[in-house]
């Protein structure tokens, strides 16, 4: 094998390392990466004249010895365009190398139906914006994009995103256009992101195995098993907002199903079940739910309860189905869950194997609600993370 396709996964792995887990010092770099002194000095000295990283004496008062450097990931002078596409935002943020969130711009979705047109006119505009306010040596080297449906694997199609009508929607072309970058769209379904987000730098960090569950209107998934993405054969895996939980008699999903998970717990199962007209919706509304539950609303806590104990079912066939070390709630659920857990935890001890529940963590997102903004920032570095001294170039 020639010297440089050894040396190349190693320069990769070496800025993937600084870029998720932060600053590190040469010494720790070797040990963690399993390289000797000698190629860690090596790999810094290239990803240092590539501008991609920078070397400093640590902070070392009152220590003894000879300080290894702290390499340092260049978050001012390289980064991503991110956007997130949910149900009722749209948002867009200037990511430094290294995941720090320089800059953000952000608007209301409203539930208008097909809105390719206004999505990317809004999105082009904060993206320009963006571009224009970052520093004169800041180079822009990709673009990653997140969207609440399933989402064709290489071109950025929307095949299918219910919950506004979108079928085929050339999403990923057409932000690129009103972009102007140069640059493709990478476009990624917002629970698989979310799940990769929380895998690499959140709450599911060191875990090889975590099932991410991301509400909005409905329920998307994330699953992850021994640290790869199970997408499916088109991308299209992990839907587990589309597993039939309540066959006999299940509210009717937007898929055109029935007794759907979604359908069981998302937001409008809750809002109906908690007696709240259906002119209120959204993120608001549901924690309305939450707050008025604890504060002693009796209707609102028999709809947790209800939705709850929906939710522990699919959360009980999930683990029974892939053993994960964690399973993570975000979006909605993550202000679902904590008002929940008595029945989900409930459905688990009833449910699911000893032996798969024993091990079993779950958790709530370390991002709040920009887990899937983080996931379309990941995205857009893949390229640069895959071969560093190519993308500046």
């Amino acid at each position: 094998m020639a010297q440089d396709e050894i040396r190349r996964p190693n320069v990769g792995e070496l800025l993937r390392h600084v870029h998720l887990t932060g600053p590190a010092s040469r010494a720790a770099l070797a040990t963690r990466l399993g390289l000797n002194r000698s190629t860690i000095l090596a790999l810094t000295a290239e990803l240092t004249a590539a501008g991609l990283v920078r070397e400093e004496l640590p902070d070392r008062k009152g220590r003894a010895g000879r300080p290894s450097l702290v390499v340092r990931p260049e978050s001012q002078r390289f980064h991503v365009l991110a956007f997130d596409v949910a149900v009722d935002r749209l948002v867009a943020a200037r990511v430094g190398l290294g995941g720090v969130i320089l800059d953000r711009r952000e608007a209301v979705r409203p539930r208008a139906g097909v809105d390719l047109d206004r999505v990317v006119e809004v999105l082009g505009r904060f993206g320009r914006q963006l571009q224009a306010a970052a520093p004169p040596d800041s180079v822009c080297v990709g673009v990653g994009a997140s969207y609440c449906g399933m989402i064709s694997r290489g071109d950025g199609l929307v095949r299918y995103g219910p919950d506004l009508g979108w079928v085929d929607q050339a999403f990923g072309a057409e932000l690129g256009e009103r972009l102007g970058l140069g640059l493709p769209v990478l476009v990624g379904n917002e629970a698989h992101l979310g799940a990769l987000a929380e895998q690499q730098r959140g709450a599911g960090a060191g875990f090889r195995n975590l099932i991410y569950l991301h509400g909005d209107v409905g329920v998307g998934g994330g699953i992850i098993v021994g640290g790869k993405l199970l997408d499916g054969d088109g991308g299209y895996g992990s839907e587990v907002g589309h597993m039939v939980v309540n066959p006999h008699g299940g509210r009717d999903c937007l898929c055109g199903s029935a007794g759907c998970l979604e359908a069981e717990v998302g937001e409008r199962a809750l809002l109906d079940a908690a007696g709240r007209p259906a002119e209120l919706f959204g993120h608001d509304a549901v924690r309305e739910v939450v707050h008025a539950a604890h504060d002693g609303d009796g209707q609102a806590r028999e709809a947790l309860n209800l939705v709850g104990d929906w939710l522990g079912v699919g959360v009980a066939n999930l683990i029974n189905l892939f053993n994960p070390g964690v399973v993570l709630f975000g979006g909605m659920l993550q202000d679902l869950y904590p008002a929940t857990a008595p029945a989900v935890a409930a459905r688990i001890d009833r449910h699911v194997l000893p032996v798969a529940r024993e091990r079993v963590e779950l958790r709530i997102s370390a991002f709040g609600a920009d887990t899937t903004l983080v996931g379309a920032a990941e995205l857009g570095f893949s390229r640069l993370l895959a071969d560093p001294l190519a993308a500046p170039a």
